[in-house]
């Protein structure tokens, strides 16, 4: 298919966290599933209720359900559903009271051997430190049995033009001593940790890792390798600077890698001013390099990719993204990519196929 791009060599006046889900604009382009019997957990989807933007439980099965053998999925604190009263660490509960009343809700037959919420990794400020204990066990309680770990967004930078976030986490929030008296909780209670930071932050979850090394992390969306604002044009420059800093954490046993969050408008890579969607070919050609990279570092026994939907939606459809990572993993032995796409998050996030 002949395709024209519609983009401008200007960036935006004000960098946004995220693009708008046109399905109008998806409908342009189909694709068949590659290799659909190839089993797949995906360990990131973010529940919203944003206006314009919804995304609940019903599209992310009806995702899941594009042709792809997707049979689990964990769900990730995206700040939906806050409690509008009652103490203020508490009230992240309330996401976690609005996944469980969404599984609820689903219609048996729809979700026949799918299990759209196997896990949860819920909010919890862990700037509290021991207090934090309440936020964890009032999260167990909502959650049931399908709470497995904790985020606490990092990511940050000093140039406001790349508070890419809807939260506005402080510089050096990983190195805070309260932070930390809260991450000490985690292991006790077997919580992992998922980290959400920026490249140049790498070195502080390193920092992070060697002093927890009984806690399991896992690093978000590769630790964003930023494309925008004053990393525009500097690709190369940051390729090898984010590969620097994830040698380093290759080093703490204890970290795993989540490869994708391609959509990321901090990434750099815009998709979204194509007049028709991205083909998996294109999308395949254009992550390689990031793909590879982790994989290489890390070995396909501590990487899995994640679809980090409905974020990355504006830029892709969920079935491309799968068929683009099966594209670029085809390199690698049936156990390395048994490994990529199911058999780390389940490790990682202790699940099991019903």
């Amino acid at each position: 298919m002949v395709r024209r791009e519609i983009r401008t060599p200007q960036l935006p006046e004000k960098l946004v966290p995220f693009f708008l889900v046109r399905p109008e604009w998806l409908d342009r382009w189909h694709e068949e599933a590659l290799d659909p019997d190839l089993p797949i957990v995906d360990p990131h989807y973010h529940l919203w209720t944003m206006a314009g933007n919804e995304y609940l439980l019903t599209d992310l099965v009806a995702d899941m359900k594009q042709g792809h053998n997707v049979w689990a999925a964990v769900a990730v604190e995206g700040r939906t559903g806050y409690r509008t009263d009652g103490p203020a660490e508490l009230r992240a509960v309330g996401e976690t009271e609005l996944l469980i009343d969404q599984l609820n809700r689903l219609d048996p037959a729809q979700v026949a051997g799918l299990q759209p919420c196997a896990g949860i990794v819920a909010h919890a400020d862990l700037r509290l430190g021991a207090a934090v204990e309440g936020v964890l066990e009032a999260h167990k309680r909502a959650a049931g049995n399908r709470l497995r770990g904790i985020r606490l967004g990092a990511s940050t930078h000093p140039d406001p033009s790349l508070r890419l976030t809807l939260s506005q986490p402080p510089l050096g929030l990983l190195l805070d001593a309260d932070f930390r008296k809260g991450f000490s909780l985690l292991k006790a209670r077997d919580l992992s940790f998922d980290a959400s930071v920026y490249h140049p932050q790498i070195p502080d979850l390193v920092d992070l890792a060697h002093a927890f090394p009984d806690t399991t992390i896992i690093l978000n969306h590769m630790g964003t390798p930023l494309g925008v604002g004053p990393y525009a044009g500097r690709r190369n420059e940051v390729f090898s600077e984010w590969r620097a800093h994830l040698a380093d954490l290759a080093t703490c046993s204890n970290v795993n890698v989540k490869i994708g969050g391609f959509g990321i408008p901090g990434l750099g890579l815009d998709f979204s001013t194509y007049l028709d969607p991205p083909s998996s070919e294109e999308l395949a050609s254009a992550w390689r390099p990031y793909i590879e990279t982790c994989v290489e570092i890390f070995g396909a026994e501590r990487c899995m990719f994640e679809s980090d939907f409905p974020v990355d939606k504006g830029m892709f459809s969920y079935g491309c993204f799968w068929n683009a990572t099966k594209i670029v993993s085809r390199q690698y032995t049936l156990d390395e990519r048994k490994a990529l796409f199911s058999g780390t998050a389940a490790r990682v996030y202790r699940l099991s196929r019903h």
